[in-house]
C-alpha cells in the first residue's frame, strides 16, 4: 500500500537516465579493468631466462665509428667498474661461441628454422629455471637450450598459418626437435637441443655456461673469450643513478626491453584514464539518482509526513525508495559484467591467436571492483533516503 502511494509521482525517464547513465560507467570501469588483466601479461609474461629487475647492457656504437674500428667488448676493468656501483646487485657478460654453428629446429617434424646461429650463455646463477634441467656435462650428445620466443611466433604465424597447421603454445616444448651442428678447429658434431623454456630478452638461443666452456676450449681452442654484453641485476630499473652512468660510460639498455618497459607504461596511463572517464560518468549517474530521489520525496512530502503522522517508522517509510535504488544498482551491476564477458569473448580470441601460451586474466578483480561499486553506491544511496526521510519526522514535529 505504501507503494502503491508514493509510486505516483515517480518519473520513469529520470530513472531510465540514471540507469543508462550508470551502466555506462560501471561497463567503461570494468572493462579497463579486465581489458588491463589480459593485456599486461603480454609484456610483463614471465621469462624462462630472467627476473624483470635484470637488464641488459651493450656499448653504443657511434655515429663516426665505422664498422671494423667499433669496439664493442667489455673488458675485465669494465665489469668490475659496473659491479661497485651501489645500485647493482650482481653482473656478468655474456659468453658468445667462437666456432660455427648450424642449427635446424622443427616441430613435429615440420622444419621451421635452419640457419647458421649463435650460441651465449651466462653463469646459471643467473638463469632463473630449475637447475636439474640445466645442466650439461662433457660426453653428453643432449644439450639443453632456451629460445627466443619469435621462433615459436614464426611457426605459428608463418608455417602454421599458410598450411592450416595446428598452432602450438610452450607448454608443448616436447614437439620441438632441435639438431644443432658444431663446425670448428677441423671439427664437426651433432647434438641434440632440448628446449627447456624460451625468452622475450633473447635474440639468440642460450646454453649453460658448462657447455659454452668447453665447446670454445673444443672447437675453437686459439681464440680469445669476449664479452659483448652484460646482464646486470639492479635495484630499480628507472632509478635516474642507473640511466645516468650507462650514458656516462657510453653503454645502453638492450631496446626491445626499454620498448616492452614503455608499451607497459603507456598501457597503465591509458587504463587509468579510461577509468577516470568511467568513475566520472558513474558519479553524474550518482547525482542524477539523488536528484530524482529528492524530487520524487519533494513531491511526496505531505504523504510521507501523513505516513508518519499515522504511525510508520522512518525506516518502513524509506524502505521502498531504498528497495527500489538498491535493485537498479544490482540490476546494472549483473548487466555490466555480462557486456564486459561479450566483448571480452571478442578481444581475447585475437590475443590467443597472437600469444597462444598465455594464460587468460582472471575475472576475479573486474567482479571484485564492481561488487565494491555497488555497495558503496548503494550504501550512499540508502543512507542519503534515510536521512531525508529522517528530516521530515523531525518537521512534522
Amino acid at each position: 500500500m505504501i507503494w502503491k502511494l508514493l509510486r505516483a509521482h515517480i518519473s520513469i525517464a529520470q530513472f531510465v537516465g540514471f540507469f543508462l547513465a550508470n551502466l555506462c560507467g560501471m561497463v567503461i570501469v570494468l572493462l579497463g579493468i579486465q581489458f588491463y588483466n589480459d593485456v599486461l601479461p603480454v609484456f610483463t609474461q614471465e621469462d624462462s631466462f630472467m627476473k624483470a629487475d635484470y637488464v641488459m647492457v651493450s656499448k653504443q656504437i657511434g655515429m663516426g665509428t665505422t664498422i671494423s674500428g667499433a669496439n664493442t667488448d667489455f673488458t675485465k676493468n669494465d665489469i668490475e667498474d659496473v659491479a661497485s656501483q651501489p645500485f647493482v646487485m650482481k653482473v656478468c657478460g655474456f659468453t658468445s661461441t667462437n666456432y660455427k654453428v648450424d642449427a635446424h629446429m622443427g616441430i613435429s617434424g615440420q622444419p621451421v628454422l635452419s640457419s647458421e646461429l649463435f650460441f651465449e650463455a651466462v653463469p646459471d646463477s643467473f638463469v632463473e629455471i630449475d637447475k636439474s634441467q640445466w645442466q650439461w656435462k662433457e660426453g653428453q650428445k643432449e644439450v639443453p637450450v632456451i629460445v627466443p620466443r619469435t621462433y615459436i611466433n614464426m611457426y605459428n604465424f608463418g608455417y602454421a598459418q599458410s598450411h592450416n597447421a595446428p598452432k602450438i603454445s610452450e607448454s608443448v616444448m616436447g614437439m620441438i626437435d632441435f639438431a644443432i651442428v658444431i663446425k670448428g678447429d677441423g671439427k664437426e658434431d651433432t647434438y641434440n637441443g632440448r628446449v627447456v623454456g624460451f625468452s622475450s630478452s633473447l635474440s639468440s638461443i642460450l646454453v649453460p655456461q658448462s657447455f659454452m666452456d668447453w665447446s670454445n676450449s673444443y672447437y675453437a681452442p686459439k681464440d680469445e673469450v669476449s664479452h659483448t654484453r652484460l646482464l646486470m641485476q639492479v635495484t630499480n630499473a628507472t632509478d635516474k643513478n642507473v640511466s645516468q652512468y650507462l650514458e656516462d660510460h657510453g653503454m645502453e639498455i638492450e631496446q626491445d626491453q626499454m620498448n616492452q618497459e614503455k608499451i607497459a607504461y603507456f598501457l597503465r596511463l591509458v587504463v587509468s584514464l579510461v577509468l577516470i572517464v568511467g568513475l566520472v560518468i558513474s558519479a553524474l549517474s550518482f547525482y542524477i539518482l539523488m536528484l530524482s530521489i529528492y524530487l520524487l520525496v519533494q513531491k511526496n512530502a505531505k504523504k510521507l509526513e501523513d505516513l508518519l503522522l499515522i504511525g510508520y517508522s522512518p525506516s518502513r517509510v524509506a524502505r521502498p525508495y531504498q528497495l527500489l535504488t538498491a535493485s537498479l544498482n544490482l540490476i546494472v551491476l549483473v548487466i555490466a559484467i555480462v557486456v564486459v564477458l561479450i566483448v571480452r569473448s571478442y578481444y581475447i580470441t585475437l590475443i590467443e591467436d597472437i600469444y597462444p601460451e598465455l594464460a587468460n586474466g582472471s575475472l576475479i578483480p573486474m567482479i571484485m571492483v564492481g561488487v565494491a561499486l555497488f555497495l558503496i553506491v548503494t550504501f550512499v544511496n540508502l543512507f542519503v533516503i534515510r536521512r531525508k526521510i529522517i528530516r521530515i519526522w523531525y518537521r512534522k514535529d
